[in-house]
């Protein structure tokens, strides 16, 4: 026991992703250099990031509501079974 309290969020909770947001891709600037790299064709790839990003970030918090949706779901079905058929 390390004797720190941890606060338990309920399991009905999503939070939302970490990290690097899309927005912040889009968004990114670098600095010109004389023989750098093409600015449009690294504008076109960093959209194209953050747009999977986006996808990427929808689908996680679907499937982390639709964990939450099967717990509640297990839970009440579990507290629904006899006593005597409990399965542990």
């Amino acid at each position: 026991m390390t004797g720190r309290h941890e606060q338990r969020r309920p399991a009905d909770v999503v939070r939302p992703p970490r990290g690097l947001r899309p927005w912040q891709i889009r968004d990114r600037c670098f600095n010109v250099r004389r023989r750098g790299l093409d600015p449009v064709e690294i504008r076109a790839f960093l959209h194209q990031v953050a747009d999977e990003l986006t996808v990427a970030q929808t689908a996680l918090v679907a499937v982390q509501e639709e964990n939450v949706r099967i717990k509640k779901a297990l839970s009440a079905w579990q507290s629904a079974q006899p006593a005597n058929h409990r399965y542990r």
